[in-house]
C-alpha cells in the first residue's frame, strides 16, 4: 500500500502548494510513481502542473461527492510517473453539502484506497483552513508534512494544526503521524531563522527535516509556466532542495518498512548424532 502525505498548514502564504508540487514531482524523478491530489478550490497545484482550468474535467471534487472514481479522475502530467487528481472552484461549496453527507469525513479516503496500490507516494494539497476539506485528506492520510516559516506566528499557528490532529488521532484516523516539519523560504543568515530553528528542534527533534527550502526566484517562477522546480530548472537551489526532501522522506519511509516486516527465526538443524 502507498504512503498518503497530507502537505498541510492552516497558515497561508508558507508555500504548502510549492511543497506539495515539487515533493510528487521529486518522487516521481526518483522513478517512484507519485500522485498528487488537489484538495484546495483555488486550483493552484493543478495549474502548477500545467493544466488548464476545465469545467468538464472530472476532479476532486467528483471523488467527495461520489460522483466519480479516483481512477477516471487521474491526469498525466509532463513528467512521466507523475499524475495529478485536479481541483475545482465547486469544491468551495462541499463544505457545506458535505455537512449532512454519509461518512463525511471518510469520503477522500474510500475514494482514494482502490488506487493506493499504484502509488508508493500520494500527495495531498490541503487548503490553507481546518475545514471539512482539510479534514478528510487528514483522514484519508498516513502522515502529515508540515512547511513552515521561520516567524514566531508561524509557530503559534502551527500548534493549532497539532491539536486538529490529535482529536483525529483519537476520533477518525489512529494511525495518523507527523511525517515532519519543514522550513520553507528560509534564510538561514537570520538570527530569527535560527531561533525559531532551535525552537522547533527542542520540540519535534528528529521530526524536524533535515532539509530546509531556500528562498528561491526560480522555485517562484516555475508555477507561471505550468511546470514543476526541477523540470523549470533542475540546478536551481529550490529544485534540488526538494529533491533531497524527497531522498530523506523515501528514507523514512524505507526504514518504517524495514521495522514493520516480521523477524524470521533462525531454524535449527538437528545435530549429527
Amino acid at each position: 500500500m502507498g504512503r498518503v502525505i497530507a502537505v498541510a498548514n492552516q497558515k497561508g502564504g508558507v508555500g504548502k502548494t510549492t511543497t506539495a508540487i515539487n515533493l510528487a514531482s521529486s518522487f516521481a524523478a526518483a522513478e517512484v510513481n507519485s500522485l498528487l491530489v488537489d484538495c484546495d478550490p483555488q486550483s493552484n497545484a493543478s495549474s502548477g502542473l500545467g493544466l488548464v482550468k476545465d469545467p468538464e474535467r472530472i476532479s476532486t471534487y467528483h471523488l467527495l461527492m461520489g460522483a466519480a472514481s479516483a481512477e477516471e479522475a487521474l491526469q498525466p502530467t509532463e513528467l512521466e510517473g507523475l499524475f495529478v487528481i485536479p481541483s475545482h472552484k465547486n469544491l468551495i461549496g462541499a463544505n457545506i453539502e458535505l455537512v449532512d453527507g454519509e461518512r463525511r469525513e471518510f469520503r477522500l479516503r474510500d475514494a482514494l484506497d482502490p488506487i493506493r496500490e499504484r502509488f508508493p507516494f500520494i500527495v495531498l494539497d490541503c487548503p490553507p483552513a481546518l475545514d471539512l476539506l482539510t479534514l478528510n485528506a487528514l483522514v484519508a492520510a498516513d502522515t502529515v508534512l508540515i512547511p513552515m516559516q521561520a516567524e514566531y506566528f508561524a509557530l503559534e499557528g502551527v500548534s493549532e494544526l497539532l491539536d486538529t490532529i490529535e482529536r483525529i488521532r483519537v476520533s477518525l484516523n489512529p494511525n495518523l503521524a507527523i511525517e515532519g516539519v519543514v522550513m520553507t523560504m528560509f534564510d538561514e543568515r537570520t538570527n530569527l531563522a535560527q531561533q525559531v530553528t532551535a525552537e522547533l528542534r527542542r520540540f519535534f527533534g528528529e521530526k524536524l527535516c533535515a532539509t530546509t527550502v531556500p528562498r528561491n526566484i526560480r522555485l517562484a517562477e516555475a508555477p507561471s509556466h505550468g511546470k514543476p522546480a526541477l523540470v523549470y530548472d533542475v540546478r536551481s537551489k529550490g529544485a534540488e532542495s526538494y529533491i533531497r526532501l524527497a531522498k530523506e522522506i523515501i528514507a523514512h519511509y524505507m526504514a518504517a518498512n524495514s521495522a514493520a516486516e516480521p523477524i524470521e527465526e533462525p531454524v535449527e538443524m538437528d545435530k549429527p548424532a
